[in-house]
């Protein structure tokens, strides 16, 4: 087996410094598209739910209102539910 010369050991350390400085930038690269894909995954999923939950919370007052004027109870020309935070104004039928 042939001894590696001190010119030869420092070329190959060279090299092997390169190669491990492209790989972590490569790495780099792919943990950041990952991470960033499974964060907007996420926060759509939760935008998602939370708009669904604010559907059903909205149809659920849409229901009642109507029941309400069906039965004679509702006094006013439109009811009033909330969509995150935001009245909407239904009219009566």
């Amino acid at each position: 087996m042939a001894a590696l010369s001190v010119d030869s050991a420092k070329n190959i350390a060279i090299v092997v410094v390169i190669a491990f400085v492209v790989l972590s930038v490569v790495s780099a690269i792919v943990v950041k598209a990952i991470v960033t894909k499974i964060i907007l995954v996420v926060l759509m999923g939760g935008l998602a739910l939370g708009a669904w939950t604010q559907r059903q919370s909205l149809s659920e007052c849409a229901d009642k209102a109507a029941a309400a004027v069906q039965d004679g109870t509702a006094g006013a020309e439109t009811v009033t539910c909330t969509f995150f935070g935001t009245e909407v104004d239904l009219p009566a039928p």
